[in-house]
């Protein structure tokens, strides 16, 4: 996992490829809408299509584990066997392209232009850029690059270190899931609640485990800290609060809060209420800690692989 992280660290994963090939979440996404299109059908009563995207998970985790489980197999044991899973699990690590992603926004802010930041924070969140200022773009940029580190770099090497490429593969296969099935809308509240359920479990310790990355390396260690442990249960999710709370803390500023989705106000509660918004500075600041959070982590994985 460490060999993933350095790799897609040093070259993400290339447009040109991503042009000839596509990536390996677009393929088990045209799997997971196959499912959907066929599995999920409105005439249905909700307990049968609960029943259909129960079934869907299973086919598409068990599918994913057992492509990782066959590569692996056929590996000889050693360090090349080491070197060769790396390479392989490194385009399911996300770790350069959510640095850009976010660096996208943080760079128009800081030089004042607010349509291009507006612009850029649409491709990692769902809340109507149009709505957002400066502190709303920078809140919802710095709440995408917690939440997002724990999802997609995080989580998958962890479940990565313990089983390998099929574990990495599961886990893929379970966020991707989530993200496009695991919804609370009129389609998919029925048929995404196992996926929604399985990837709630799937995240429950890495989310703490990005909460802690964070609240070790922060520039005041205790305020992170006890920001984490008094707000992490105060969002929505169950886990996406510990990564999100832990960084509010590190940064000295509030996050999530109210926002707008497609029109409707989202009355979230504030994570480190009574501190200041955020602005163009602290997404910066919040991709440096984000920064040496990973290098910590994978200096981690190679010290227990030398051990």
């Amino acid at each position: 996992m460490a060999v993933a992280m350095a790799v897609d660290a040093l070259i993400g994963w290339p447009p040109a490829l991503f042009a000839r090939i596509g990536h390996p979440v677009t393929w088990l996404g045209r799997l997971i809408n196959l499912l959907d299109r066929s599995w999920n059908r409105d005439a249905d009563a909700p307990s049968f299509r609960r029943v259909a995207g129960v079934a869907a998970a299973i086919m598409v985790i068990a599918l994913a584990v057992a492509i990782g489980w066959a590569v692996q197999s056929a590996l000889a044991p050693g360090w090349v066997r080491v070197g060769l899973v790396g390479v392989l699990a490194w385009p399911l690590v996300a770790l350069r392209s959510l640095h850009d992603h976010v660096g996208a926004v943080a760079n128009p802010l800081v030089s004042g232009d607010i349509s291009a930041a507006r612009l850029a924070v649409a491709q990692i969140v769902g809340r109507d850029p149009a709505t957002l200022d400066g502190a709303g773009i920078a809140r919802a940029s710095i709440e995408s690059l917690a939440e997002n580190a724990s999802d997609g770099i995080v989580a998958p090497v962890f479940w990565g270190a313990l089983f390998g490429l099929p574990g990495i593969l599961g886990y893929k296969a379970i966020n991707t899931l989530d993200s496009m099935i695991g919804h609370r809308t009129k389609r998919h509240e029925a048929f995404g609640w196992a996926a929604a359920r399985i990837d709630d479990l799937a995240n429950l310790v890495p989310a703490r485990l990005t909460g802690l990355l964070f609240a070790l390396l922060a520039p005041n260690r205790s305020r992170a800290w006890s920001c984490m442990l008094r707000d992490a249960y105060r969002h929505r999710s169950p886990n996406a609060g510990w990564p999100e709370s832990a960084m509010a803390g590190a940064l000295e500023v509030r996050l999530s809060g109210p926002r707008i989705y497609h029109g409707h106000v989202a009355d979230e509660p504030w994570l480190n209420e009574g501190a200041r918004d955020p602005a163009a500075a602290d997404i910066l600041a919040g991709l440096k800690l984000y920064r040496r959070a990973m290098m910590l982590l994978a200096g981690v994985f190679v010290a227990l692989a030398l051990l």
